[in-house]
């Protein structure tokens, strides 16, 4: 199945929007952490741990920028969500364009 770049876009900051919305709320957990906290239950810090990878990855380059926007304690939320949406545009960009080479080099191969 062949999904546009468009769409694939906006299905990876969907995902990720949900993804670091969940992390944060669900398991109690700082946006810039990766790992458990002994703050948070057993499961919690388990399941933190195990989704330390995915948040190193879409997380880890804007630490950062995040570092630098929380100097000013009056930062608007909105300055972080741009950050991340630019960030994230760009890496479901490359990711779209690996893909489409795979799908291409099985195709022709």
């Amino acid at each position: 199945m062949r999904t546009s770049r468009i769409k694939f876009v906006v299905l990876f900051l969907v995902a990720a929007f949900v993804f670091l919305f969940g992390t944060t709320g669900l398991l109690d957990q700082a946006p810039e952490a990766f790992l458990g906290s002994s703050a948070q239950q057993g499961w919690q810090s388990v399941v933190s741990t195990i989704l330390s990878p995915v948040k190193i990855i879409l997380i880890g380059p804007l630490l950062p920028f995040i570092n630098f926007l929380h100097q000013d304690p009056d930062t608007p939320p909105p300055f972080f969500l741009i950050g991340f949406a630019f960030y994230w545009t760009f890496l479901a960009l490359a990711i779209h364009y690996l893909l489409s080479k795979m799908r291409h080099q099985q195709v022709k191969g």
